[in-house]
């Protein structure tokens, strides 16, 4: 299943997974970092699955080439299997121009508004509403409470996790006389194949044009994408990252933890922003940036290994003044 190379007994039976530090006979278990090497002495797990880089001393397991890959595979295979329960549900609002594909599922107290497209094998989960000529494509899933507004296209094999708002107005005003008068929000949403989006996310839709997320890009928790912000294919987003207005975000770039760009700026393909890294100014692909303003990663860790040294400067500087107040009182 995984290409990986067997050690150990290759009749022993697996019939789930589990934990290295609290494993279970007959399970699997994982090994991808070393300070989880301590529990293969003590774990109960019958067979160990850990990468080329790693060796199984009399224990059970899998060495594979990728082993993240490998137990997601393993993890897949048992995953248990949703029932058949496509249908919608008797308390579900569907509109009669809506068109749904075979083999639908709209659950419980969802809405479904003028026009909509759904394709096949789409789930729909409890209380989500989508609206008006927005489409959802073939075997997308939307778990529950996800708000889908009018005029967004969601792509094929698309997961949306529960409480994300998608195609809510992007944040424009113009003040006169001390009020802040809202900015129509009138453009649109897309949002490309196998792309995964985590609960809570916020995706602003354009205000003129749309707001985009590449194919495969997968999007943690807590994501705010502002409008017409381009999002590239295969970018890695994790939890509070946030893009503000009109920035492009080229293809496979990576964003730490609470790491954000601001408006209308670009950063290339395959950067790599650490985490809380505050983007001010364009950056160029292919590097690692850190800190606020975002720098290259080199540079900020020259500048912290200076800041880290201010203590024992400032007391080599008062060393010198000492001696030279003492030069001064012996002339």
């Amino acid at each position: 299943m995984v290409g990986g190379e067997l050690v150990g007994e290759p009749d022993l039976e697996i019939t789930g997974v589990s934990e290295v530090q609290s494993g279970v006979p007959g399970t699997i278990t994982f090994v991808h970092m070393p300070k989880y090497r301590q529990y293969l002495d003590t774990t109960q797990a019958s067979a160990v699955l850990t990468g080329k880089d790693e060796s199984l001393m009399n224990v059970n397991g899998i060495i594979a080439k990728n082993p993240t890959l490998a137990f997601s595979k393993i993890l897949d295979y048992f995953a248990p299997e949703a029932g058949d329960s496509s249908g919608v549900h008797e308390t579900a609002v569907v509109h009669s121009s809506a068109s749904l594909g075979k083999d639908v599922t709209v659950g419980p107290f969802a809405v479904i508004e003028e026009r909509v497209n759904i394709g096949d094998g789409a789930v729909i989960g409890p209380q989500c509403t989508i609206g008006r000529q927005s489409t959802v494509g073939q075997d997308s899933k939307l778990k529950s409470l996800v708000a889908i507004y009018s005029s967004c296209n969601i792509g094929r094999d698309v997961l949306i996790h529960s409480g994300t708002v998608i195609g809510c107005d992007g944040y424009g005003y113009a003040t006169e006389g001390g009020a802040h008068l809202k900015i129509p929000q009138i453009g649109g949403i897309e949002i490309g194949d196998n792309v995964e989006i985590g609960a809570n996310c916020t995706i602003d839709r354009g205000t003129i044009g749309n707001t985009v997320i590449g194919q495969g890009s997968k999007l943690d928790n807590l994501v705010h994408i502002a409008h017409n912000v381009k999002i590239g294919k295969g970018c890695l987003l994790t939890a509070q990252t946030a893009v503000a207005g009109s920035s492009v975000i080229g293809d496979y770039v990576a964003f730490g933890g609470k790491a954000s760009v601001a408006g209308h700026l670009e950063v290339g393909d395959h950067a790599k922003l650490a985490a809380k890294s505050g983007v001010t100014k364009s950056l160029p692909g292919g590097e690692a940036y850190s800190g606020m303003p975002a720098r290259k990663i080199s540079e900020k860790n020259r500048q912290d290994a200076q800041i880290s040294r201010l203590p024992e400067m400032a007391e080599k500087l008062k060393e010198l003044e000492k001696r030279l107040d003492e030069l001064k009182l012996d002339d």
